[in-house]
């Protein structure tokens, strides 16, 4: 692809429903393109669907849009327009198209079709072509397709592919009621917007001869097209709103950050060489090519963008972690009332947690033992702890603190002092005491947690442990 300031992709979604990631994934090619070539990014939202469109659709587009880092504030940003508003710029083409005998009136409904043809599945038969019918309401306008030669896409992704004019059926370009369909209002907006690459995905190849067609038949010069790989689940099939997560917004709200879900997104069909893959938008920017975009399917692996949001996480300056956590803390994501959440001792037991998350969400459960009144107990790990002797365990456990010096190494040695009585090595003999204080057997480092809670909050939390023992809760087996 030539650098020039020329360059012109979009995005064009239309707003009826949440963002999806295949949606996401086109943007970010577009925008790495337009940012790589200095060229310019336009976002045109296709609204011309009255039944389904909502505003605050719009607001998401935007919204999630701004998260992936592509603002309309960019000098690179053109938009948003709205198809809507060129609905004059359509009806014209349609009638240019029809003065020039390039389209034609059709009268033929579908149960005539299939009269004439014997089948349901049957494509248009071009019965009107000579009728001559002028318009009337309730008649469509079909663009008369060639009848021989073939139609050469020039894609940077499919290798040029050809379709055979002959197969392609004479297709609707407006309704009955006059209104263009997405073909023509497709093309005539690109037109419009001095659109030079279309970007997009695969679902779309086969509109394309059908839209070349109509930029040749208006006098203009197609764009480039570059047909993006389908995005693919875990058994490869293609992701379905219906059965798979693919809306954006349901990933960060779950705590995937937005720069790495960029990154993996990025890396959905493209790769930037070298084997590496943990890169910033910039570096990728400058290393992406769309010639090198892979055309066979690429699969949206959950469990790997999860492993990048956890090295992104990682990589947070410790103010940042603290900010981006922030919404799992209070309400109503927190199980605790603002006031129980302490902001410093968060601080404190912060560097701890990020180093355990892939999940922004999971650091409620890494710290509601230090804001709850009394800790979650997770039935699997007092199971798995509780056996026989641990109330003993747990008795001389409590003893010793009482008295013990607060801080972690202190607390360490009194924890292995009272197992090596017991018989037990320190892992062994710390996990009683981590359930009764935290409610779970895996968690933050237990003699940081113990300092932090303070010695009168677990002393009460090992003496509720022993009378839950007491009133005889199912412990586990020997």
């Amino acid at each position: 692809m030539t650098s020039s300031s020329a360059i012109r992709v979009r995005f064009a979604p239309s707003p009826t429903g949440m963002f999806h990631v295949g949606s996401a994934r086109s943007t970010l090619f577009n925008w790495a393109v337009a940012k790589q070539q200095g060229g310019t990014f336009v976002l045109r939202i296709e609204d011309t669907d009255a039944a389904r469109n909502k505003p605050e659709w719009v607001d998401g587009i935007l919204s999630a849009m701004r998260a992936l880092g592509i603002s309309p504030e960019d000098p690179t940003f053109e938009g948003p327009y709205f198809q809507s508003q060129n609905v004059g710029l359509h009806q014209e083409a349609a009638a240019r198209l029809s003065d020039a005998g390039r389209a034609y009136f059709c009268d033929c409904t579908r149960e005539t079709l299939v009269e004439r043809t014997g089948s349901q599945h049957a494509g248009y038969d071009g019965f009107c072509r000579d009728r001559g019918l002028a318009y009337e309401p309730g008649r469509a306008l079909r663009f008369r397709t060639p009848d021989d030669g073939e139609t050469a896409v020039v894609d940077l992704i499919r290798g040029n592919p050809t379709f055979p004019n002959g197969v392609i059926e004479d297709f609707v370009i407006a309704r009955g009621d006059g209104s263009p369909v997405f073909l023509l209002a497709n093309v005539v907006d690109d037109m419009d917007e001095r659109i030079t690459h279309v970007i997009r995905g695969e679902e779309h190849l086969s509109n394309t001869p059908k839209q070349q067609m109509l930029w040749e038949a208006l006098g203009a010069t197609p764009p480039v097209w570059a047909h993006l790989p389908v995005l693919v689940n875990e058994k490869r099939q293609k992701l379905s709103k219906r059965r798979d997560k693919v809306a954006l917004e349901d990933f960060f709200a779950e705590g995937i950050l937005p720069d790495a879900m960029v990154n993996y997104l990025m890396l959905l069909g493209w790769a930037p060489g070298n084997d590496e893959e943990i890169l910033p938008f910039e570096e990728l920017v400058r290393r992406f090519r769309v010639e090198d975009v892979n055309s066979a399917p690429a699969f949206f692996d959950i469990k790997k963008l999860t492993s990048f949001n956890g090295e992104y996480i990682r990589a947070l300056a410790p103010e940042a972690f603290a900010a981006a956590c922030e919404p799992w803390l209070r309400a109503p994501r927190a199980p605790w009332a603002d006031e129980a959440y302490d902001p410093a001792v968060f601080a404190a037991v912060a560097p701890l947690a990020q180093t355990r998350i892939a999940l922004l969400s999971e650091i409620t459960a890494n710290v509601d033992f230090l804001f709850l009144d009394e800790p979650i107990i997770d039935d699997q790990s007092w199971a798995k702890t509780m056996k026989a002797g641990a109330a003993d365990l747990l008795a001389d456990a409590r003893a010793a603190l009482a008295d013990a010096t607060w801080e972690p190494e202190a607390l360490k040695d009194t924890i292995t002092a009272v197992g090596e009585k017991h018989g037990l090595k320190l892992g062994k003999a710390q996990a009683p005491v981590r359930v009764a204080v935290t409610g779970r057997t895996v968690g933050l480092p237990l003699f940081e947690s113990l300092e932090l809670l303070g010695r009168e909050r677990v002393l009460a939390r090992v003496d509720a442990a022993l009378a839950r023992l007491a009133a005889g809760v199912p412990a586990g087996p020997e």
